[in-house]
């Protein structure tokens, strides 16, 4: 008997990177799941490598209509939802003094508005009792150069998590944060504007960490497993760390 035997999941950003894990880990457990993300090939790429007991929706999660598409589908084929993970995010860096508008609607639109109305879109489908993760970070926490608007974003994020878990309390539905700290993915090697600006980010953040490493997706996913079952199941509101210790020095 896995955890997650039954229920339905979707979730966004899903074709690569943590999304795509716990893609992975939430099957290995036994669910259903649906993936979605911006580029068409590389979610068809994800759903070959995986095999089964997955579809792939493509959607741009800032978009609304692309969310009623998704949702349409979802309904559509199974009729409910148990577990949402709003993972689709984007992450950049720019100097104050040189913030654009563009950067800024970009970035909040994607990392904020999508996550709100991905949230707000799902709560028809979702079941009673259901569990809802929100993909922040640990950089909620944290102040570097460059960085106010991506920082300002998670923060954001983390903040709904506490106040959608109140807004769903009567349904038993469970919202919480996970905050990853630097992991191997393709995003995080691409912080910068060069790539010799995105090795020295890399760099920095990994000899800040307590554990001295990259994180590894999987064990992203594995957190994200643990909020959408029942041996979370007396836990809402939270921020769950899993930074390699980054958060708390």
């Amino acid at each position: 008997m896995g955890k997650l035997d039954g229920k339905i999941a979707l979730i966004t950003g899903g074709s690569d990177g943590i999304g795509l894990e716990t893609a992975q880990q939430f099957i290995n457990e036994g669910a259903y799941v649906f993936i979605t993300g911006r580029r068409q090939e590389v979610l068809d790429a994800a759903v070959k490598k995986i095999g089964k007991n997955i579809s792939a929706i493509q959607g741009d999660s800032s978009k609304l209509d692309d969310l009623d598409k998704i949702y349409k589908v979802i309904k559509e084929q199974k009729g409910k939802l148990d577990i949402l993970f709003a993972n689709a995010g984007v992450a950049g860096s720019m100097p104050l003094e040189s913030i654009t508008e563009e950067f800024y609607d970009n970035m909040f639109n994607i990392n904020v508005k999508g996550v709100l109305f991905t949230v707000q879109k799902a709560l028809p489908l979702l079941n009673d009792s259901a569990s809802i993760i929100l993909n922040a970070s640990v950089v909620s926490i944290k102040g570097a150069p460059a960085s106010s608007v991506y920082f300002a974003t998670k923060a954001a994020v983390r903040s709904f998590a506490r106040c959608f878990c109140v807004d769903l309390k009567e349904r038993k539905i469970r919202v919480n944060a996970i905050s990853p700290g630097p992991i191997n993915t393709h995003m995080v090697h691409n912080l910068g504007n060069t790539k010799d600006v995105s090795k020295s980010i890399v760099d920095r953040l990994t000899s800040s960490t307590v554990l001295g490493r990259l994180g590894h997706p999987i064990e992203i996913a594995k957190a994200v497993v643990f909020l959408a079952s029942d041996d979370s199941s007396y836990v809402t509101g939270i921020e769950l760390f899993v930074d390699g210790g980054l958060g708390q020095i």
